[in-house]
């Protein structure tokens, strides 16, 4: 599934995080922990390709179901981003447009990873069915939701894309600990539903 060899994120000259290797297949799940600034946020931005937006460089291998992601150019990554790998974040909200509806922003991220449009309301319906969300909520706003319920339209909007691999950045940190229960139990199951890995950093 994913393998990675070496992963070093530099910043001006200055190595910021290194993994020296691991491999994930389907349905597994690896942990990252450490203290806040041991680079575990940088790790995330690397295996997702997004280094290079905040100044930094990346070497190594990121190898994902045989393709070599280090060297993939901004727009072959936009083919991969959101169809084989995805990622959710510590602030709920912060994947989540707030000037758009649950329900528009689910449409229109399946519409641009190609998804038939035929195919987008039942699996906006059955993704949300699996994170104990009721479709009602798609007439919503981001900021109209709990905290609890925003991370879990992320998760679900994860599993109605599909992808191979999520990258989960901390994202229980923001919740209260009743909730965190919650978005753990509702991460299990993407897992074992549709056999994705995960990358949990905590």
């Amino acid at each position: 599934m994913i393998s990675v060899r070496d992963l070093r994120v530099c910043y001006g000259g200055t190595t910021v995080a290194h993994v020296p290797e691991f491999d994930l297949a389907a349905g597994q799940v690896l942990g990252i922990a450490g203290e806040s600034g041991s680079g575990k946020s940088q790790t995330a931005l690397a295996l997702m390709g997004l280094t290079r937006y905040a100044g930094g460089t990346v070497s190594g291998s990121i190898m994902l179901g045989g393709v070599e992601l280090s060297t993939l150019s901004n727009k072959q990554w936009r083919s991969v981003r959101g169809r084989q790998i995805a990622m959710i974040l510590q602030s709920p909200r912060a994947s989540l447009n707030p000037t758009m509806t649950l329900g528009a922003l689910f449409g229109r991220t399946l519409k641009l990873h190609g998804v038939p449009r035929a195919e987008r309301r039942p699996r906006m319906e059955q993704a949300l069915a699996e994170v104990m969300l009721d479709p009602q909520i798609l007439s919503r706003y981001p900021h109209q939701v709990s905290g609890g319920q925003a991370q879990r339209c992320a998760i679900a909007l994860v599993g109605a894309l599909r992808v191979d691999v999520l990258i989960a950045d901390e994202p229980t940190s923001a919740l209260d600990v009743t909730v965190q229960s919650e978005v753990i139990d509702v991460l299990r199951s993407l897992r074992e539903r549709h056999g994705t890995a995960i990358v949990f950093i905590s």
